[in-house]
């Protein structure tokens, strides 16, 4: 990974934004003060010189796991999911636009004349021409997270790190929310993750960034500025690579 002191080293990011984080403190759905503040993060960060891309999810709106969990086809349900992110993206890239930056959602699937169809060489020609990248619809697949679809579209692109933002400010080895003595870690190895089953990605998210080497960066989005922080190499979350870690 390379170091993290101001931009240096960082060309280009992958951060996966989960639909939930775009809540804020609604029960559902989207809040604009968190949307415009993170668009106003993101901004920043790329005037700074940093080529951005994003993947985000749709638990705001849908969940396919819990649909199924509910009795409807997994397919049927995750497909309801993929249209959930479109929805995320279109109202991100709409707030990136108030904020002064060029944006566009290339989707994993065919959604007629909103949103352009994900194509890797047109993903790379929109990072080259100084474009925020919002990549939705997953892989396009049911049975595959969102939290796959990031590592993937991050290695496609050729990013530097997957940086995932959450309401939590990292990693720890029980829910916080509930276990008030629950630790965090600072570091962890992709095998620790996959071993004790942490909640960092899902399984298949982290096994690729493993066989490829890409370092991933856990950390909430909740404070402001923390995205400007992490690519700065601030000591903010948990980083997961293939080192040394925690004990």
């Amino acid at each position: 990974m390379s170091p993290m002191n101001g931009t240096k080293g960082f060309r280009r990011v992958l951060l996966k934004v989960s639909g939930e984080a775009l809540m804020g403190d609604e029960p559902f759905g989207i809040s604009l003060p968190v949307i415009n503040r993170l668009a106003g993060e993101l901004v920043e960060v790329h005037e700074a010189g940093i080529q951005m891309g994003l993947v985000v999810g749709g638990g705001n709106i849908f969940r396919g796991v819990a649909g199924a969990a509910q009795g409807m086809d997994r397919a049927a349900a995750d497909q309801m999911g993929m249209l959930a992110t479109i929805i995320n993206a279109l109202a991100l890239q709409e707030a990136l636009k108030n904020s002064g930056a060029e944006a566009r959602v290339l989707s994993a699937i065919e959604v007629g004349k909103m949103v352009e169809p994900f194509v890797r060489t047109r993903a790379l020609k929109h990072l080259d021409r100084g474009r925020i990248i919002i990549f939705a619809a997953g892989t396009g697949n049911p049975f595959f997270t969102t939290d796959t679809a990031a590592a993937l579209r991050a290695l496609e692109i050729k990013a530097d790190v997957l940086m995932k933002a959450t309401n939590v400010d990292g990693v720890y080895d029980k829910d916080p929310k509930k276990f008030s003595d629950a630790v965090k870690f600072d570091h962890l190895t992709y095998d620790q993750v996959l071993e004790h089953d942490l909640k960092v990605m899902d399984g298949a998210a982290v096994a690729l960034a493993r066989d490829a080497g890409l370092p991933v960066l856990v950390f909430s989005m909740k404070e402001k500025g923390n995205i400007a922080k992490a690519v700065q190499g601030e000591a903010i979350g948990t980083l997961v690579t293939g080192g040394e870690a925690d004990e």
